[in-house]
């Protein structure tokens, strides 16, 4: 028989047991979901880019309530397209609602419109593909996705990967301008691949471009 008095007793130290039973398990619902979180966080993909207009992709403007003035027209060498009125209007490099911006801001800069509202289209995207050479398994010509973003690491890695003579941490990325000149970057890619701690955030963050020419050099022995 369970003595009347230790009742009490007993009931408050079950209490006491529960609760410190509970915030122990909230605790550790907490540490779970947080390192979840973390884990989620390093897994997620990197933000799709908005596609930049390239020479060559045809277009379609279209002008609300104007309609003389839509057209179709493709992207010239430099990177221009020909509008009624406003003439040539730089669009290459711009994302389509820059273009759309730009365009709208030429007819009315120009008093053409008022409140000019334009509406772009790609009817035709230009051919987009980037080539490597070098010390990869396999170089060539790859296809650059339209609506996503590839980096040197990405095509190294579709290039079968760095040779054993590879110098990965000075691959170059040459690139020609609209104005014809070329620049060349250089890229620590092995750092990225292998994850290392030196290697930059810039270079994981840069995309090729239509055109680029990326070539890893041979190790010094």
């Amino acid at each position: 028989m369970v003595n009347s008095r230790r009742v009490p007793f007993l009931r408050r130290h079950f209490a006491y047991s529960a609760f410190r039973a509970a915030f122990a398990f909230m605790v550790w619902a907490q540490c779970f979901l947080a390192a979840s979180a973390q884990e989620t966080s390093k897994s997620l993909p990197r933000p799709v880019p908005s596609y930049a207009i390239v020479a060559t992709d045809r277009l379609r403007i279209d002008v609300y309530q104007e309609d003389d003035l839509s057209v179709i027209a493709s992207v010239d060498a430099k990177g221009a397209i020909n509008l009624r009125l406003v003439g040539e209007i730089l669009v290459a490099g711009k994302t389509v609602p820059e273009a759309q911006k730009a365009i709208e801001a030429a007819y009315r800069e120009g008093r053409y419109l008022v409140t000019p509202q334009v509406t772009i289209n790609i009817e035709e995207y230009a051919p987009r593909e980037v080539s490597i050479d070098g010390m990869v398994r396999n170089p060539g010509r790859f296809p650059l996705p339209i609506e996503a973003g590839l980096t040197v690491a990405d095509l190294v890695l579709k290039a079968g990967g760095l040779t054993d003579t590879a110098r990965g941490s000075a691959v170059t990325v040459t690139r020609r301008g609209l104005d014809g000149k070329q620049t060349v970057f250089t890229v620590d890619v092995e750092s990225l691949i292998k994850g290392k701690s030196s290697g930059k955030a810039a270079d994981n963050a840069f995309l090729l471009q239509p055109g680029d020419i990326v070539f890893v050099p041979q190790r010094i022995i």
